[in-house]
This record gives C-alpha cells, structure tokens and sequence, in this order.
C-alpha cells in the first residue's frame, strides 16, 4: 500500500539558521472582484508556475500588481496567459507566473519557504534527483541575497494532483463555484486523501481542491531523509 505524507515547513530548522525569504512572483493573475454567482471577492495561493514567461505579452505589466479586478477583466487578462500554458491548467484568480523575485537574509535551510513557495538549494536539489524522485522541477529565481557567495536556490514547480477526500470536507460544502472555481476549504485538521486521484507519475505535488497543502510520496520522503536534507517536516495522511 503506498504510504502519503503532508510536507511542511521545518520552522524549527528556519529558527535554527536564522534565515528569511521575503519575496513574490514576478507577474499574477489579479483577483476576482465580485463573482457572479458565488458573489465573492477572492485570489487563490498556491497556484505557482515560475516555468511560465508573461514578457512577451504586450500587456505583460498588467500582470505586476496585486489587485481584485471585476469578471469581464479578470476573464479577458486569463485569455491573455491562456496559450502560454499547458491546457490542463487551471488558471484561478491569484495564479502566480516567473521567477521569484525578492531578498534572502540570513542562512536558510537545504529546503526553503516564502509564504506557501517551495525552494531547494541548487546542489540538493541535483541530489534528490539522482535518489530517482519523479517529476522534480526547478527553475531559477531572482533573489538577492547578503552574503557574499551565496549558493543557488530554485523554486520547485509542484504540479496539481489529487485531492482531499469528502470525508474530511464539511457534509454541506457545495464542490466548486461553478464561474470561478473557488472551493472556499479550510484545512482540516485531519485531512484524508482521495486514493483513487493521487498520482503515480510524480512524487511531490499540490492538492487540486487545496494547493497550499503539498504532499509527497514516501519514496520523496525517504530520499530527503536518506540525504540528510533540512527545512521540511513530514506528516502521514491516510487514504480512503
């Protein structure tokens, strides 16, 4: 039976270094201002897609600043993006495109976090690799950093697979706003994992109806502790 595990911050390995990433994405999709059915204002986390280049729009700086727009703009600034991405994206309000870009102070662990962003060093990430871990992708940011020969870090694109099973969801939840995708979850305290949608081609992802929660196989588990490797803790989550 495969085992599943909720990947999280090492806050304590954080403290421990000292260090801090404070940074954003280089462009996003704005946020929805009024939905016209669930007549909610809301931008999504958790949706990050730093392989996706918006330069080449000619409207690339409409995509720089955080804001709500209303239905229509929201819709046509998401038609922009559209063929710059795979098909099977689903581009909510607040999606995030490019390079991280921002400062690092301090020292920070083998596995680093800016709000829900997941990086990695350059050379334990190459590591992981080599452990044959599934689906790993890294692309470079655009972060300064204090020290003098600061080493590399990449941001992991982690791809949306799977989901939360309904048995740990609230038994009046209504599934998704079906104009603009909002599930409105909270994460509960006890998640459990719908089996029959996990992955078995990667071996780190995001939840679809809960893409702040990240969750790895016991293979990715395994390689990160075979590797001695630092900044993420690790919770098993049943399946159902």
């Amino acid at each position: 039976m495969r085992r599943f595990f909720w990947v999280d911050e090492d806050r304590v390995a954080a403290t421990r270094r000292g260090g801090l990433v404070d940074a954003s994405h280089k462009w996003g999709l704005p946020g929805l201002r009024t939905c016209p059915t669930c007549a909610v204002t809301w931008s999504g986390a958790g949706h990050y897609l730093p392989s996706v280049d918006l330069s080449r729009l000619t409207e690339s700086e409409s995509f720089e600043e955080a804001r709500p727009e209303p239905y229509e703009e929201f819709m046509r600034l998401r038609d922009l993006v559209r063929p710059l991405v795979p098909p099977a994206v689903q581009l909510l309000p607040g999606t995030e495109f490019g390079p991280l870009v921002g400062r690092v102070t301090g020292k920070v662990p083998d596995f680093a976090w800016s709000a829900a962003v997941m990086l990695i060093h350059n050379e334990p990430f190459h590591r992981l690799q080599e452990q044959a871990v599934s689906g790993l992708r890294g692309f470079p940011t655009e972060l300064r950093f204090r020290q003098k020969q600061p080493t590399e870090l990449l941001e992991l694109e982690i791809p949306l697979r799977g989901r939360l099973h309904r048995d740990c969801m609230p038994p009046d939840h209504p599934g998704p706003c079906e104009t603009c995708g909002r599930m409105g979850l909270k994460r509960p305290d006890d998640p459990i994992l719908d089996a029959a949608s996990l992955p078995t081609e990667v071996d780190l992802f995001r939840l679809g109806n809960l893409a702040t929660m990240v969750i790895s196989t016991e293979r990715f588990k395994d390689a990160v502790s075979h590797l001695g490797l630092e900044g993420l803790t690790f919770r098993e989550v049943p399946t159902r």
